[in-house]
């Protein structure tokens, strides 16, 4: 199996963003997403800077992919839409259907998590549209995936998220602006003063969401670090750790500790507890509620 790091979902400095993929490019990580997926309000960094980070990358021996919006709203994202398809350099990540409509036919690319492809005929399909590799919906389970393994297209490769806080949903609102009484327009960019999203708790003080502009994610982290010897037992080709403020270079060698065997997997566990911002959970891999957190468990035949 090869390590993906997935797209950054925050907001960073220009700085900060190009110093952490030039720690990226030092890790034993194999494919690198690029690009902002959020909202097209963050703009530190151009297309062609992400296009400058993916060169330096690919020049370290990673394979990049450029990611798309998933929530496209204006014609200045369709504009961006039509310019990372027809980059001509690095594959894509489609995470909407107008991406898919762009690139269906012209280039293999990678269906995205949030594209929801949930059963065995859509997996088909997307394959005829001519996508290389496809992400696992975060809300999918163990015995639901072995069934669309079964069912998977010939060459077509699995990815699968497996750690980092889930990105749960996507609105035309800014939640983070909105915390802060401030128009999504006029925002003041305040994305920037969360770097791992702004927290929200239950009256009782427990993580239960974080907000992330118009993101929405979890505030639990989702660990599948024991289930890695299990997905490559199914077939799983490719494992997705989504980027964080701290530690991420070192999860990135702990996950590759595991699969090499140089680590085992309860010292990784042990040491990756102390390196996220919140709890861990797992509970959508064994298709129960997404915060619960299960022991690893055999795969039922």
């Amino acid at each position: 199996m090869k390590i993906a790091l997935g797209p950054l979902l925050y907001y960073w400095q220009r700085d900060a963003v190009f110093s952490f993929y030039d720690a990226v490019a030092a890790t034993p990580v194999d494919i690198v997403y690029l690009g902002e997926a959020v909202c097209s309000r963050r703009r530190e960094l151009r297309l062609a800077d992400w296009l400058t980070v993916a060169q330096r990358l690919r020049d370290a021996g990673k394979e990049v992919v450029l990611s798309t919006q998933v929530l496209i709203e204006s014609g200045s994202d369709v504009t961006m839409l039509h310019k990372i398809a027809a980059n001509g350099e690095f594959m894509v990540e489609a995470n909407d259907m107008g991406a898919v409509h762009c690139l269906a036919g012209k280039a293999p690319f990678v269906a995205g998590p949030h594209l929801n492809i949930y059963n065995v005929p859509t997996l088909q399909w997307m394959a005829g549209l001519g996508i290389k590799r496809w992400v696992m919906p975060l809300e999918m389970g163990r015995d639901d995936l072995a069934l669309m393994q079964q069912g998977r297209p010939a060459g077509l490769e699995t990815e699968v998220f497996a750690f980092g806080r889930m990105p749960l949903a996507f609105s035309a609102r800014c939640f983070t602006a909105r915390h802060r009484n401030l128009p999504k327009d006029g925002c003041q960019f305040s994305c920037l003063a969360n770097p791992d999203g702004l927290l929200m708790r239950t009256r009782e003080g427990e993580g239960f969401l974080v907000l992330n502009g118009t993101q929405t994610q979890s505030a639990r982290v989702y660990n599948l670090l024991p289930e890695l010897a299990a997905m490559e037992e199914m077939g799983v080709d490719v494992v997705r750790i989504s980027p964080q403020a701290q530690h991420t270079d070192e999860i990135i060698k702990l996950f590759h500790g595991v699969m090499t065997q140089a680590t085992s997997v309860d010292n990784a566990m042990q040491a990756v507890a102390t390196l996220m911002p919140d709890q861990a959970c797992n509970g959508y891999w064994y298709g129960k509620p997404g915060l619960d957190q299960l022991a690893a468990q055999a795969q039922t035949a």
